[in-house]
């Protein structure tokens, strides 16, 4: 047993969600639509993954910026009602707590996003102490938060050099300039985990088939999310396909790729096959769906077994 105090340590942005819900279509410019159902929530796509990690039983802690407002106030209570480590998470004198508006139609989403303090956050704020005292590191949308991208690379190597394993989920590029270095960056990732579109604007590729064979001899792990077709996994030549659990009745799918990361990572930090890391990831990620917002089906682990036995007919 490792004497580490985290398992996973964090680094991201910290945002609350606003979402409107029930919308029969996406709003049209000089138009106005009504949405049947508004949520307040904990957002962020970092924050929802060590939220819902925690709640799986993971020691979490989580370094990034907030504010000094009550926005600032709900995320850390929120984190820490669900057992994340808020400590190392900086409240700035300078920058408002960031919001994302998020508009959700059947299975789709379209999300306004107002940084904030997300935009202060840099590689600089996550001490060598810190690294010390996790296992394991994860990261996540890099590229809504432009003082921490450039780092990347030497935040990786520095996990790398001080014995951690380390994941990265890119998330979407709002400029839509997909300008990561992954030959510098992926071999220094142990688990990377896009879905299949990033994965594709990632790689300049057509297809998911050319993605995957381009980056084959310099990723490590490549987990690729495909929503109701399933994930893909590739090391080297070996490939895994697990298919989706199918929810009918799905909420929403905010937070879906989130929780399938939270899945995947609780098993994979314990050195679990990654056959069943994978099984986990896709039965977390439909576990989301049933509620509306990316952390309230994971209220806490007495409510996940519950949801995954009454609507997948799964025990775990």
């Amino acid at each position: 047993m490792s004497d580490k105090q985290i398992d996973v340590l964090v680094a991201g942005e910290l945002n609350i969600d606003l979402i409107m819900d029930r919308l029969g279509a996406f709003p049209q410019l000089g138009k106005e639509i009504i949405a049947s159902r508004m949520l307040i929530t904990l957002g962020s796509s970092s924050a929802i993954f060590a939220s819902n990690l925690s709640v799986l039983g993971t020691r979490v802690a989580f370094c990034g910026r907030v504010g000094r407002d009550n926005f600032a106030a709900k995320i850390l209570a929120d984190l820490a009602a669900r057992g994340v480590d808020t400590r190392s998470i900086i409240q700035s004198d300078s920058a408002d707590t960031g919001l994302t508006v998020a508009l959700s139609v059947a299975e789709d989403r379209a999300m306004v996003t107002y940084p904030g303090a997300m935009d202060e956050f840099s590689a600089a704020d996550i001490t060598d102490d810190l690294l010390d005292s996790a296992r394991h590191l994860h990261v996540s949308s890099a590229f809504l938060q432009p003082a921490l991208k450039p780092g990347l690379i030497s935040l990786f190597r520095r996990a790398k050099q001080r014995g951690l394993t380390t994941s990265l989920d890119p998330q979407w590029d709002p400029a839509e300039k997909w300008d990561l270095d992954l030959r510098q960056l992926l071999p220094l990732v142990d688990v990377f985990l896009p879905n299949a579109e990033e994965l594709k604007r990632l790689a300049g590729k057509e297809s998911l088939e050319e993605s995957l064979s381009s980056l084959a001899d310099i990723a490590r792990i490549i987990v690729v999310k495909n929503g109701n077709e399933g994930a893909l996994l590739q090391q080297g030549t070996t490939r895994l396909r697990q298919p989706a659990f199918l929810n009918r009745d799905v909420a929403d799918a905010i937070g879906a790729g989130d929780s399938f990361n939270a899945g995947f990572l609780h098993l994979y930090v314990k050195g679990a096959p990654l056959a069943e890391c994978m099984a986990h990831g896709a039965l977390c990620g439909a576990i989301n769906t049933t509620h509306n917002g990316g952390t309230t089906a994971f209220a806490d682990y007495t409510l996940v077994k519950q949801l995954a036995w009454e609507k997948f007919n799964v025990a775990i």
